[in-house]
């Protein structure tokens, strides 16, 4: 009678670092180690913190939770988005819940939310009003919200899948002076013309002919968020004049775009009667946003 085979031993948690952040790396993974962590650490239900002192332990990972790993740290080699495995999206203080039908919000999006911010803030008047056009998962309007809280944030969004995500991200931050409007860009808030202190955007500007480089943008984002047009500025003219019907005299509209696009963009915003157009860049010194102020 053959003797039963004994259960493997379990794993460490440093080892099963060690192996997942290989399996990433050879899958191309840019942050193959903090993904295997940040991935392992959902799994266990442990913050990053948490997981390198368990590991420095010497703890195991269980059978049942080493084959949810094993399954996530699969599709995540396939190049599956991070943020969609795990849920979560982190953004400034906050985390927006992301998945299939919506854009994933970027750590360089953080700097144009900075602006806006910075922008509100200065606005004269107890109860500054900002819009974001195009407002995806939220992260945008919502950080605007719960960072200046004496303003009152709207946010636009015309994709049915992207505003099921939003109006779920609004529901669990439950900003009070925060609302959400399922509704044409073009036609947004007419019932706000000349009143808005800040216009904030980071609409699709992707040229139709540049496919993104990154499996995770090319595969997973949807179409309607990344691409603009032939040029990569369609929405960027709609929003022009959005913004100045919104705008007071004196306010700002903050537009994301791609490092190659600020000479474009300053160059329409002028010719559409803006002043003051100035591109800013990210922390990684790439040029990513536009203001311009409504005479």
């Amino acid at each position: 009678m053959p003797h039963p085979h004994p259960e493997p031993a379990p794993a460490r948690i440093a080892e099963t670092l060690r192996a997942a952040t290989d399996l990433l790396q050879r899958a191309g993974v840019a942050s193959a180690d903090v993904d295997a962590q940040l991935l392992l650490a959902h799994v266990l239900g442990v913050g990053r913190g948490e997981l390198h002192a368990a590991a420095v332990r010497g703890d195991t990972v269980s059978a049942g939770h080493a084959g949810v790993f094993a399954d996530l740290l699969e599709r995540r080699a396939a190049r599956e988005p991070l943020q969609h495995l795990t849920g979560l999206a982190p953004f400034r203080h906050l985390e927006v819940k992301v998945g299939p039908g919506v854009f994933v919000p970027r750590p360089e999006t953080e700097t144009v939310a900075q602006i806006a911010i910075d922008a509100l803030s200065a606005a004269a008047g107890p109860t500054p009003v900002a819009v974001d056009l195009g407002t995806g998962s939220g992260a945008i309007a919502l950080a605007l919200a719960t960072e200046v809280p004496h303003a009152r944030v709207y946010a636009a969004e015309n994709s049915v899948d992207a505003f099921v995500w939003a109006k779920e991200n609004f529901r669990a931050v439950g900003a009070p002076n925060a609302s959400i409007a399922f509704v044409d860009l073009a036609e947004a808030f007419p019932e706000l013309d000349g009143t808005v202190s800040v216009v904030v955007s980071n609409p699709p500007y992707v040229p139709e002919g540049a496919i993104p480089r990154d499996p995770e943008v090319r595969d997973w984002d949807p179409p309607a968020a990344l691409y603009g047009g032939a040029d990569g500025l369609d929405v960027v003219r709609v929003i022009s004049g959005v913004a100045s019907r919104l705008l007071h005299a004196g306010g700002t509209l903050v537009l994301e775009h791609g490092e190659w696009q600020g000479d474009p963009i300053r160059e329409l915003l002028t010719a559409d009667g803006w002043r003051a157009t100035a591109t800013h860049q990210d922390l990684t010194l790439r040029d990513r946003a536009t203001t311009a102020v409504r005479p």
